[in-house]
């Protein structure tokens, strides 16, 4: 039993510290492009990975009853090492999930729920090359419940506003678009003439990307900038849009306020 013993703490150790490569050849994978977002989120992550976490866990659990239980005991700091990777995964799992039913489940936000910034051509087939991608129609979308994006972005994200300035358009067409680099996105096409802006953003670990696309209008004496961020893939992007625009939007209403001084 001693030898049972000692090879099942050293095998759980070692499938639990093969956890984190798991997880990082999934996201990875996914990022660089060796795996499909479907694959390395949808099964590898999402389906599979709480297989692998409480597979991990309950080897570890077994090896810290061997290492007390088998005489002599040892072993025990290795067992307790092996089950802590994945019940903090776990837990770490379970405060997403928690965190995740005080979010509406969408993925398109706008500062206009009326008539949304449109998307070129060039962005339109980009989307389109990505499997299971979602549609720009966001005045047609609707959660599995039946609820309107728009309704529940009123809801949920009142303070997703247009920016309106006494400025002329095209002032602020280029404060918009200074401020659009500073963010770190990837600026696509531009067109001053009719005001538009697209960029994209992607994230960290995935590299799912976010299309961007920012719209100055000449409003009265002023102009309006409206802002719309959506996810090319998911249902729900987890308030990713929402945390990305807002911040966009008051730095973009500060420097407008300051350049008007």
């Amino acid at each position: 039993m001693e030898k049972l013993r000692d090879w099942w703490v050293r095998g759980a150790l070692v499938v639990s510290l093969l956890v984190p490569v798991y997880f990082l050849v999934a996201a990875l994978g996914t990022k660089f492009g060796y795996l499909d977002w479907t694959v390395g989120f949808g099964q590898m992550t999402f389906t599979w990975g709480p297989r692998v976490l409480y597979g991990a866990a309950g080897l570890a659990f077994v090896a810290l009853l061997l290492a007390f239980l088998v005489p002599p005991r040892r072993g025990v700091g290795l067992a307790v090492a092996a089950l802590a990777v994945p019940l903090l995964a776990l837990g770490y799992a379970a405060y997403v999930r928690n965190a995740a039913q005080s979010i509406p489940p969408i993925h398109d936000i706008s500062t206009d729920l009326d008539n949304p910034p449109a998307f070129s051509e060039a962005v339109v087939r980009a989307r389109a090359a990505v499997p299971n991608s979602n549609d720009l129609d966001l005045l047609n979308k609707f959660t599995r419940e039946g609820r309107a994006f728009t309704e529940l972005q009123r809801q949920h994200y009142p303070e997703i506003e247009p920016v309106i300035t006494s400025l002329e358009p095209a002032r602020t067409f280029d404060i918009a678009l200074d401020l659009a680099r500073e963010q770190g996105w990837s600026i696509g096409a531009t067109n001053a003439d009719i005001g538009s802006i697209e960029a994209t953003d992607r994230t960290f670990w995935y590299g799912f990307t976010d299309d961007i696309a920012i719209r100055v209008r000449p409003e009265d004496a002023g102009a309006r900038v409206d802002v719309r961020s959506v996810s090319r893939v998911g249902r729900s992007d987890l308030g990713a849009n929402a945390k990305r625009i807002g911040p966009y939007l008051d730095e973009l209403r500060t420097r407008l306020e300051g350049a008007q001084e």
